[in-house]
This record gives C-alpha cells, structure tokens and sequence, in this order.
C-alpha cells in the first residue's frame, strides 16, 4: 500500500494525487490534517502517521481513518475511549524504536509483546499491525531493522508492516514491507 505523505503540501496538491490514483493520504500533525482535509475534494483514506500527544486523541479519531504511530498504553486507552464516544471503530498500528534512538518515539523492542496483547483488547481499536522508522541511514543498512520489525509483526501474527518511505521504500518492501510512506518522492522537496 502506497501511503503518500503531504505534510506541508496544499489540499490542491493532495487532489492532484488522488486524480493519478492515491488512495491513501498521510498527515503527520493532527492539526494540518484538520485544517487540510475539509479543502481535500477527493476521497483518500486518512493515516496519521506522526508523534501523536494523548490531548489530540479525539481530534485524531475524528480524523483519522489509521492511526499507525500508538506509541504508549495509555495512547491507546485514550483513542478507545475517544472511538467509543464517537461510535467509531479505528484501525491502529504499534511505533516500534525499533534502532533504540532516544530521539524517537515509539515502544521497546522488549515492550511490543505485552503492549500488543492489551492494545488488541480495546475494543474500539482494530491493531492492524506495526510501524517504524530505522535510524538514519543507507537502504542496505536499514535492512537489519526492516527484518526485526518482519519478525516481531510474525510472532505476533499481525497484518501490516508501515516500514519505508522515498530514500528506502525498495529495500522495505523486500524486506516484507506492506505500507510505504513516501512523500518527497511524490510531491517534491517541501519548501
């Protein structure tokens, strides 16, 4: 699945993407998305696929069609309550730090398991499966990190695997990537 990234890109730009076939459309702040999606004309389902504060949970539900950077527990708890208040139910992916990068955000390796486990019982949440972003890097050099994010995905025997975006997006998805987040390729250099 090509999930095409246009933070900091006008709803035009995201109209124009839907015309050559987009169908999926991702925001990294809840407040661009609010502000931009009422100007979008097309139809796209709506990932958010920044850091998510638990303030903007509802904002985000509201928003959001996927949800794929659940970063804590308490994160989650906050997007069931919110899902449930507005009788919606949403489809969640796990950050993983999966390169133990204090700079990011995202759950353990160590924590994955047991954070899974009660995730998927929130009713209101469909946990579809993980996301990540490896640290910095060459493509060959972030295969290591794509591999891991496979196999813990495996032994939890979930769907989906968001690794990748436009300077590595091959060598994820041959390392059994599902979701790709690519944006400049897309869209160009943001200004």
């Amino acid at each position: 699945m090509l999930v095409a990234v246009s933070k900091t890109f006008p709803a035009e730009f995201v109209d124009e993407a839907i015309a050559a076939g987009i169908t999926e459309i991702g925001e990294n702040r809840v407040q661009e998305a609010r502000d931009k999606k009422p100007l979008v004309r097309g139809s796209v389902r709506w990932h958010l696929i920044g850091h998510l504060q638990t303030n903007k949970a509802k904002d985000a539900v509201r928003l959001f069609d996927v949800i794929e950077a659940v970063d804590s527990l308490d994160l989650a708890e906050k997007l069931a309550r919110a899902a449930e208040g507005q009788g919606k139910t949403i489809d969640v992916m796990l950050q993983v730090n999966i390169g133990d990068e204090p700079q990011k955000s995202g759950l353990g390796r160590g924590d994955v398991d047991a954070v899974a486990k009660q995730v998927a019982g929130l009713a209101p949440l469909r946990l579809i499966g993980l996301m990540a972003i490896p640290p910095v890097g060459t493509p060959d050099e972030s295969r290591p990190y794509f591999r891991e994010l496979r196999s813990i995905r495996d032994a939890l025997g979930l769907k989906e695997l968001s690794m990748g975006m436009s300077e590595d997006f091959e060598a994820a998805i041959e390392e059994g990537s599902t979701m790709v987040r690519v944006g400049r390729a897309i869209f160009g250099s943001r200004g």
